[in-house]
């Protein structure tokens, strides 16, 4: 018999079928959520997958994004994804499922009490608040005046992996968590897999994954599929580039070629040109003068 090719001894988390499976292990699940939900794992008497992953369906769409979702023993929902770029409309698909997820809850003619609180958390290889240092964003229900909590049973949860710090200066355990998704190599995993119990069952795990056959052939599919994604992204966005380097020669404003550089190089990248305003802190009108 033939040998079999080197592969490498660890799969990335970031690849959304890798973080899919490994919220198929109970303990992983349990230690995520804890930090999810700011408790600590002892307390979490039970979490329950529940089968809205896409699993082995997505073959037919390479690019849509495997979503996890989990209930708690008190009837609390979390909805999970992994995302390595963000594309038009990102804001709207998240507040959807989320209230989706909430009104889901409720069959016909029960009362409004049943409701129990909902959770998406966006776990993002890329920066989706470039004005914000933070890398760990949790968005409720506020009124506006005061910023004080309307209701509790509405969040959001962003991760932003790319502004992890180089080194670890908090002591929340979600940050733990981030550091280990967005582990590169052997040594990285094994120095987050020390920081707790369940991030040392994550790392034996991924290690499992790594080395089931069927599991890394669907891996190497979804990791070719990004990558040829990003790649066109990346292709598109040079080709931006190149175009609002002549529309900002045209435009013969100051600072006018680097602005509309910018502008078409967050086009290519699926922004509405709202969210291009609010980036580039120019007025909507402006934007569609330089895309016009």
């Amino acid at each position: 018999m033939g040998s079999r090719p080197n592969r490498p001894q660890t799969v990335t988390s970031k690849v959304d079928v890798c973080f899919a499976g490994l919220m198929e292990n109970p303990m992983v699940r349990k230690g995520f959520c804890a930090a999810i939900l700011r408790v600590s794992p002892e307390t979490v008497e039970k979490t329950e997958l529940l089968p809205t992953h896409l699993q082995r369906s997505y073959a037919d769409d390479k690019l849509g994004i495997l979503d996890v979702r989990v209930r708690m023993l008190d009837g609390t929902q979390i909805n999970m994804e992994m995302q390595v770029k963000g594309y038009e409309f990102w804001d709207e698909r998240a507040l959807f499922y989320l209230c989706k997820m909430f009104s889901d809850q409720l069959k016909s003619g029960e009362s409004y009490e049943n409701l129990k609180k909902c959770i998406h958390v966006s776990i993002l290889d890329f920066i989706r608040f470039p004005k914000d240092k933070e890398c760990y964003h949790r968005i409720g229900f506020c009124k506006r005046k005061t910023g004080k909590l309307y209701s509790d049973k509405l969040e959001i949860q962003i991760l932003e992996l790319k502004k992890l710090p180089k080194e670890i200066q908090t002591g929340e355990e979600i940050v733990n968590w981030m550091r280990f998704f967005n582990g590169k190599n052997k040594e990285e995993f094994e120095q987050m897999a020390k920081k707790s119990e369940y991030l040392g069952e994550a790392y034996e795990a991924l290690q499992k994954l790594s080395a089931d056959d069927l599991r890394r052939l669907e891996y190497e599919a979804r990791e070719k599929a990004l990558k040829d994604h990003n790649s066109f992204l990346s292709s598109a966005q040079r080709i931006g580039e190149k175009r609002g380097e002549k529309r900002g020669k045209k435009i013969g404003e100051e600072q006018g070629i680097e602005l509309a550089k910018q502008v078409f190089r967050l086009q290519a990248q699926g922004k509405t040109e709202q969210n291009i305003a609010s980036e580039c802190d120019i007025p909507v009108e402006k934007v569609r003068k330089i895309l016009a």
